[in-house]
């Protein structure tokens, strides 16, 4: 039996576009609509790469990661700036007074339906009811365990006087529309826009975007680098590696901490263009000049081959990647 991640996967599989580049748009705008990477390329595999990938792909043990209870008082009057891991790629960051959620799941499974689809193994290290009131919420690209529709409309419902603000890549706000949220600023690659205290600035990444056979690469996927007073945080959503992250660095300047993904990385002959491993990560947090850094995108849902416990432990192994507890709250001072 295929697990349901990889049937997932083969359903939103699709091929490479042939389309040219718009020569009167940016170099990763196409002609056609569609956008590619900074190497000028489109991640797309062949279905013949997907059936051997699922032939091959070994039983994943579920792994329960232990988490901590949230701390009302420390969420809803941080003295300083902090951030807190809730599961998968969604962080609680706040800083400088505004309250940060990055690529917000929370459901049970990252699918498009409910019945079917990768099945959450660690739970939220706590609800939408818990949240503090949210000032910003970053989507980095549109793959259902990155933008979940049960997510959005829990946020929605509570806080129905005041919204937060939603920065989301080129493209994706059309999604948003449906749902009739209108708080919503799409963002080309090194685009900035001003919230509060703070810039968001979002950056180029090496990744691919769908929800559907039919809109391989139709939005934009990004990273986003948020420059407050007292902290510059980079999170990088999904990612392969790149040369991407030194140009941020030179663009934009260093920071001090960095979200990095460490998971869903093997087998890396299928992965390695969209998924980075920990060693790759630490490379990204030498080439932005990260102070600290914090991996994400692990110990939540069984994506890939790996053992859903090695992430972190090759991360830990790095000596500068920290991997806090689901629920733990970390103080940046």
């Amino acid at each position: 039996m295929l697990r349901p991640s990889i049937v997932i996967a083969s359903l939103l599989a699709g091929c490479a576009s042939s389309a040219e580049l718009d020569e009167n748009a940016p170099a990763h705008h196409r002609r056609d609509g569609t956008f590619v990477n900074t190497n000028g390329e489109a991640i797309a595999k062949p279905l013949s790469a997907l059936l051997k990938w699922q032939r091959e792909a070994p039983d994943v043990t579920p792994l329960n990661l232990p988490s901590v209870p949230p701390q009302p008082d420390t969420l809803t009057n941080p003295s300083a700036a902090q951030v807190t891991w809730i599961g998968h790629s969604t962080f609680l960051l706040q800083v400088d007074g505004l309250n940060i959620l990055t690529d917000p799941i929370f459901s049970k499974r990252a699918s498009p339906v409910s019945f079917a689809g990768p099945k959450r193994t660690t739970p939220p290290a706590m609800s939408v009811e818990q949240l503090p009131p949210i000032d910003v919420v970053l989507i980095s690209h549109n793959h259902y365990d990155h933008l979940d529709k049960p997510s959005i409309n829990a946020l929605r419902s509570k806080q129905p006087d005041n919204p937060p603000r939603y920065y989301v890549p080129l493209g994706q706000k059309a999604w948003f529309d449906k749902l009739g949220i209108e708080q919503v600023t799409e963002l080309d690659w090194w685009d900035k826009a001003e919230v509060s205290n703070a810039t968001v600035h979002a950056v180029p990444v090496q990744h691919w975007s769908s929800r559907s056979p039919f809109d391989r690469n139709k939005t934009l996927w990004a990273g986003f680098l948020i420059d407050s007073p007292s902290l510059r945080t980079l999170f990088v959503g999904d990612s392969g590696y790149s040369n991407d992250f030194k140009d941020i660095a030179q663009r934009l300047g260093t920071v001090d901490l960095a979200l990095v993904p460490i998971g869903a990385y093997d087998p890396r002959w299928f992965m390695k263009s969209a998924h980075m491993n920990p060693e790759e990560a630490l490379q990204v947090v030498r080439d932005v000049g990260a102070k600290r850094a914090i991996g994400m995108h692990w110990g939540t849902f069984s994506l890939t081959d790996e053992p859903m416990a090695e992430p972190g432990e090759r991360a830990a192994a790095t000596g500068v990647i920290e991997t806090p507890k689901p629920g733990e709250t970390i103080d940046l001072n």
